[in-house]
């Protein structure tokens, strides 16, 4: 059984998102309970998740990562199993999806970096998964052709 490069594109897809819906539940458990949050590379993690920044109109930011990578898991489950009968609407909503993520992890990041000056391991591993699921999804559409839809 040979796989083709998106069905393959696809998959890692749908595994970073499952990875990344499991790093923003960690985070999300850590901030419900209590708990420190501990660092792996001696960070603020906990300093970070707890700031100001944490919440983006009123929503936790790890709530909302969870939101997303759930809606891109069962997406691209669906695109894993039935890749030739997806409507090219849904197709483009998970590019525009995918790209707001990417934007929305570089400012989080920026915020991090120049405004608090301290960092979080969990927050740079899940900005890690948004990059490369922004980078597959690029790799595996014919932009293109989705375009040409949206024009008729």
């Amino acid at each position: 059984m040979t796989f083709s490069n998106d069905i393959l594109l696809r998959i890692a897809i749908f595994v970073l998102a499952v990875c990344g819906f499991f790093v923003a539940k960690h985070i999300r458990n850590h901030k419900k309970s209590g708990k420190v949050l501990v660092c792996p590379l001696n960070m603020d993690c906990h300093g970070v998740v707890h700031s100001d920044y944490s919440k983006f109109f009123g929503i936790p930011v790890e709530v909302m990562g969870m939101i997303y990578y759930g809606f891109i898991s069962i997406a691209y489950l669906l695109f894993i199993f039935i890749p030739n009968d997806l409507p090219n609407l849904l197709i483009g909503i998970m590019a525009l999806t995918s790209i707001l993520a990417f934007l929305f992890s570089v400012y989080l990041i920026s915020v991090q970096l120049f405004v608090l000056k301290k960092g979080c391991y969990w927050c740079f591993v899940s900005a890690f998964f948004c990059i490369l699921i922004f980078i597959f999804t690029l790799m595996s559409y014919n932009f293109a052709q989705i375009m040409q839809f949206f024009h008729r």
